[in-house]
C-alpha cells in the first residue's frame, strides 16, 4: 500500500538488544496470560485478606449472634410475591426446633426483608491498624437487632464465617510470606558460603541439609510444633511456627544456591574482582548472589504455597496456631468431624480459597520461571 512504511528489521533488532534485562522480563511475563491472571488473583487475595479484612467483612472477628450454625442466607432480588427489587436483600431468620429429632434450624421469614447496602456504618475498627473508621463494604443498614447478613453461614458460636475466613486468611497468607523470607535469608547465605568456600564449610552445610531432609516433613513439623509450650501467648506461637517452617525449609534452597555458586565462582568477573582485591563478602553478596537471584525469586514464589499448606495442616491437627488466633487451618478444625460435614457443609468454604491461593502462586511461579530467562525460548 502506498505511503505505508516497511519496518526495518535491523532497527527492531537493535531496539530489542538495547532493552534492559528487567524490561525483557516484564515483556515476556506479560505474554503469559496464566501468570498475569495468577498475579491479579494474588493481588486481590492479599488486599482483601491481609490489608483490608475489617473493611471487607460486615462484622468484626469478635462479633457473635444467636444464630448458631445457621445456613448461608440467600441473596435475593425478587421477593415471595414476585416483586422485583432494584437492590439485593435477604430475609430474616426464625428459629425452629424439631422436638422429635432434637434438631435446631433457622428458616426464612418472608415478612422481614433486609436490604443489603454498600459502604455502611457498623462496628468501629482501625483501617490498616491506625485509621479509625466504622465503614464496612456491605451490610444490612437497619435498627432491627435481628437483622443479619451471613453470606457463608455461621459457626457453632454464631460468628459470621465469611468474616472469620477473611481474618484467617490474613495469618495464613502472612505466614507464607514471612516463612519464605526467612527461608531465603538462611538458604541463600548458607548456600553462597557453602559453594564459595567449599572444603570443611561445604561439608558441614551439606551434611546439615541432608540431616534435615532425612526426616519426613509432616512428622518433623509435628514434633517441632508439639514442643511449643501450651502456655505461650498466641502471637508467640505464631512467630515460633513461622521460624519452625523456615528452619525446616532452608536446606533445599541452600543446595540449589550452592550449585549455582559453584558454576559462577570461576567466571571472569569473579576472577577480576579477586584480582582487584575485593573481599570474600563483597564477591559473594555483590557479584555471585545477584547472578542467582532470578532462580531464588522463582524458588520463593513456588515455596510460599508449601508454607501455607504446612501451616494449614499443622493447625488442622491442633499442633499449629490455636484459638483465639484464627487461620485457615484453625477454621478447618471445625470441619474435621463427619457430623460437621453432614450438617454444616458451609464450614468447608476454606478449602476453595486454599486451592485458589496455591494455584495462583503456581501460575505466577511458572510465569516468573520463564520470564526470568528472557533470552531462552520465545
Amino acid at each position: 500500500m502506498a505511503g505505508k512504511k516497511t519496518p526495518n528489521p535491523e532497527k527492531i533488532k537493535a531496539q530489542q538488544i538495547s532493552q534492559s534485562y528487567w524490561s525483557l522480563v516484564w515483556w515476556k511475563f506479560k505474554k503469559n496470560k496464566a501468570s498475569v491472571v495468577g498475579a491479579i488473583m494474588l493481588i486481590i487475595l492479599y488486599l482483601s485478606f491481609v490489608a483490608f479484612p475489617e473493611f471487607m467483612s460486615p462484622y468484626l472477628l469478635s462479633h457473635t449472634s444467636d444464630f448458631n450454625e445457621a445456613r448461608p442466607q440467600t441473596i435475593r432480588f425478587m421477593d415471595q410475591s414476585g416483586k422485583f427489587h432494584l437492590g439485593p436483600f435477604v430475609y430474616g431468620r426464625e428459629k425452629k426446633v424439631d422436638q422429635v429429632k432434637r434438631i435446631r434450624s433457622f428458616v426464612e421469614d418472608p415478612n422481614r426483608l433486609y436490604p443489603i447496602h454498600f459502604f455502611v456504618k457498623g462496628e468501629s475498627y482501625k483501617l490498616l491498624g491506625f485509621i479509625p473508621t466504622n465503614i464496612h463494604l456491605y451490610g444490612v443498614n437497619t435498627q432491627d437487632p435481628q437483622a443479619t447478613i451471613f453470606i457463608m453461614g455461621t459457626d457453632a458460636l454464631g460468628r459470621d464465617y465469611f468474616t472469620r475466613l477473611l481474618y484467617g486468611g490474613r495469618l495464613s497468607l502472612l505466614i507464607g510470606l514471612i516463612g519464605v523470607f526467612l527461608t531465603l535469608f538462611f538458604g541463600s547465605i548458607l548456600g553462597a558460603i557453602s559453594g564459595y568456600y567449599g572444603g570443611a564449610v561445604d561439608m558441614l552445610v551439606q551434611r546439615t541439609t541432608e540431616f534435615l531432609n532425612a526426616f519426613p516433613n509432616i512428622p518433623l513439623f509435628m514434633a517441632l510444633a508439639a514442643a511449643i509450650p501450651t502456655y505461650w501467648a498466641p502471637i508467640a506461637v505464631y512467630f515460633m511456627l513461622t521460624i519452625i517452617l523456615s528452619f525446616v525449609g532452608w536446606g533445599g534452597l541452600a543446595r540449589q544456591v550452592r550449585g549455582m555458586i559453584l558454576s559462577l565462582r570461576e567466571r571472569e568477573y569473579v576472577l577480576a574482582a579477586k584480582s582487584a582485591g575485593a573481599s570474600d563478602n563483597r564477591i559473594m553478596f555483590r557479584h555471585l548472589l545477584p547472578g542467582a537471584m532470578s532462580h531464588i525469586i522463582v524458588i520463593a514464589t513456588l515455596s510460599i504455597p508449601g508454607m501455607i499448606l504446612s501451616e494449614t495442616a499443622l493447625s488442622w491437627l491442633g499442633l499449629g496456631l490455636r484459638p483465639p488466633l484464627t487461620s485457615w487451618g484453625v477454621l478447618l478444625q471445625d470441619a474435621a468431624r463427619v457430623q460437621a460435614i453432614r450438617f454444616t457443609p458451609w464450614l468447608l468454604w476454606t478449602v476453595p480459597f486454599i486451592i485458589i491461593t496455591v494455584l495462583a502462586y503456581n501460575m505466577l511461579g511458572d510465569g516468573l520461571r520463564d520470564a526470568l530467562d528472557p533470552y531462552g525460548g520465545r
